[in-house]
């Protein structure tokens, strides 16, 4: 489941350079007026009875914030009945896309969590999630209980999955977006993410979808959690088959229900590291970043 190189650059001048500089300088220009904030226009939706989505809140991570009531109490952003749809683990084949699928047909968006291992596996599939209007976050590299790890050896687990994700995402900054594996976050790396500006995600509702093989046992723990607190951050997992097979449902019960949806975007993404992404690309290879669907490359002309 669940340093940065500062440059500095000094310009000197003597004083009576400045000061014939000053003299001669033409008069400043009158400032360019602001762009104009950009305007998000809702997508076409054909499905009438769509759950869509009922805002866009655009979080700033400056600082390494922490949302999800479970570990997290100062930001409480979300209204009555407002849900916040999380997936960990993924890209996985068949899985993801069946997820993606129940979304698309429902008009609403969520947040995904990637191991940066099965985005290497899987890069295809991750850039339909990022193409489908998701947010895209990231989840370490392997998976890894960070709080049984070296701080170094932690740290490589987060940056090398923010790099995996990027490459896979064909060389792109990613959502400034964390989720701890198994949602266990030691003191040092909470203050290493908070120094990468990354905003950590918790959750107020787990699904515990982990231990769950039938799509209905997904569905009634997460409405169930939800009816009694009302609103939430809801923790799911697209790598789990069953829960890829009941997103279709949950949706449905969640319009029913009147519930709504709140995707969230970052307002400033992370870039990887450089160290980290050469540690990616001599672990699982080059290529990732130009990957084209696996379907349109190879085909089986003859046999089963």
């Amino acid at each position: 489941m669940r340093s940065a190189l500062a440059i500095a650059l000094a310009i000197t001048m003597s004083t009576a350079g400045a000061a014939v500089w000053a003299q001669n300088a033409p008069a400043p220009a009158a400032a360019p007026a602001p762009a104009p904030a950009p305007v998000v226009t809702k997508a076409k939706c054909d499905n009438p009875n769509a759950l869509g989505v009922e805002r866009i809140v655009q979080i700033d991570t400056t600082g390494g914030p922490g949302f999800g009531f479970e570990h997290f109490k100062a930001y409480d952003f979300l209204r009555d009945h407002e849900v916040v749809l999380t997936f960990d683990d993924g890209p996985w084949p068949g899985n993801t896309e069946r997820v993606l699928k129940a979304l698309a047909e429902n008009c609403t968006k969520a947040l995904f969590f990637p191991i940066g291992k099965h985005a290497g596996w899987h890069p295809e599939i991750l850039k339909e999630v990022v193409k489908a209007g998701h947010t895209v976050g990231s989840h370490t590299w392997s998976h890894k209980d960070l709080s049984k790890l070296s701080d170094e050896e932690a740290k490589a687990e987060i940056e090398k999955g923010i790099a995996a994700v990027s490459i896979a995402l064909g060389n792109k900054p990613v959502g400034p977006f964390f989720r701890f594996p198994a949602l266990r976050h030691p003191p040092e790396m909470l203050k290493y993410v908070g120094t990468r500006n990354l905003g950590v995600f918790s959750t107020d509702l787990d699904s515990f979808d982990f231990k769950m093989r039938r799509p209905e046992q997904v569905v009634n723990s997460v409405m169930k959690k939800l009816e009694k607190h009302g609103k939430g951050i809801v923790l799911m997992h697209d790598f789990q088959h069953a829960t890829a097979e009941a997103v279709s449902d949950l949706l449905k019960k969640l319009k029913a229900g009147g519930f709504k949806v709140v995707q969230v975007v970052g307002k400033t993404p992370v870039e990887p590291l450089p160290e980290y992404k050469a540690a990616v690309l001599k672990e699982i290879g080059g290529g990732l970043d130009v990957a084209r669907p696996m379907s349109s490359v190879i085909q089986t002309i003859q046999g089963n």
